[in-house]
């Protein structure tokens, strides 16, 4: 078994910044979703960013294709061994590049399995899941102002003001290990999943996506109109948004070409 997707990528500069540090991919067959937001200088942001979605796109991607019938167990292990193998990756990049010392980048993805639905994330992007006319956030920012926050050190509102939102307390490629943050979540045929870079979600408040998704049930439609209201707030990050809507299950013609323990870590 498979799971059909409908999916849509829209990047953007924003209205303050030359460059775009976001990067994303999209793997219709293996039901595979990425975003990474970039930091480094030098342009070593884009390189960060870029270097993980084609990882992920390539390695998890090309296991999901393999191996549809994996159990739960292996899908996470999978997604855990490709993300540390990404780090490492970025990571020695940087480590033998001067010009791209401490790069790293944010990064969300998302599977989807004929059973639900994997997310993981590390940093400050985030996924959300609007559900029969309900936005949820179901990724919780590894950051300095939601740890202020889960202390009761501030309040949403100085928190919505605050000039420190964008220091992460992880990312890819500034270590030699990270932590990835992954979840299972059940899935409904109507659901939309949503994910963004902090270009997207520092200029709209979840009351603003809502409205839109309220509004625009086209993903194409949807994407371009988050992204034109978050320049219209400003602009003043990039800003990315991949969409997806994994829709149902569907029988596979041809089993799988190989076994799904055929990933390691390096």
């Amino acid at each position: 078994m498979s799971t059909s997707w409908d999916a849509l990528g829209v990047t953007d500069p924003g209205r303050v910044r030359g460059n775009n540090e976001d990067a994303f991919a999209i793997d219709l067959e293996a039901g595979l979703l990425v975003l990474a937001d970039g930091m480094g200088g030098y342009n070593a942001g884009e390189v960060a960013s870029q270097m993980l979605v084609t990882f992920l796109r390539d390695e998890l991607g090309g296991w999901l294709r393999q191996a549809q019938a994996a159990p739960a167990e292996a899908v996470s292990q999978a997604i855990d061994i490709c993300v540390d193998n990404a780090n490492r990756a970025i990571y020695d990049t940087a480590e033998n590049n001067p010009r791209m010392a401490g790069m790293g980048t944010t990064l969300v993805v998302a599977v989807a399995r004929p059973d639900g639905l994997w997310v993981g994330h590390i940093g400050d992007s985030r996924a959300y899941r609007w559900r029969a006319g309900r936005l949820s956030q179901i990724t919780r920012d590894h950051s300095l102002l939601q740890e202020q926050l889960d202390a009761g050190l501030i309040t949403p509102a100085q928190a919505a003001s605050a000039l420190h939102k964008n220091l992460v307390t992880r990312a890819v490629g500034v270590e030699p290990r990270t932590e990835l943050e992954l979840h299972f979540h059940s899935w409904q045929p109507d659901d939309l999943l949503l994910l963004c870079s902090d270009g997207l979600s520092d200029m709209l408040p979840d009351a603003d996506i809502a409205a839109l998704c309220q509004r625009h049930t086209a993903l194409e439609e949807l994407g371009q109109a988050l992204v034109d209201k978050a320049n219209a707030q400003g602009g003043r990050d990039n800003i990315t948004v991949v969409l997806g809507r994994p829709a149902r299950a569907v029988s596979d013609s041809a089993p799988a070409q190989r076994p799904w323990w055929g990933i390691g870590r390096r």
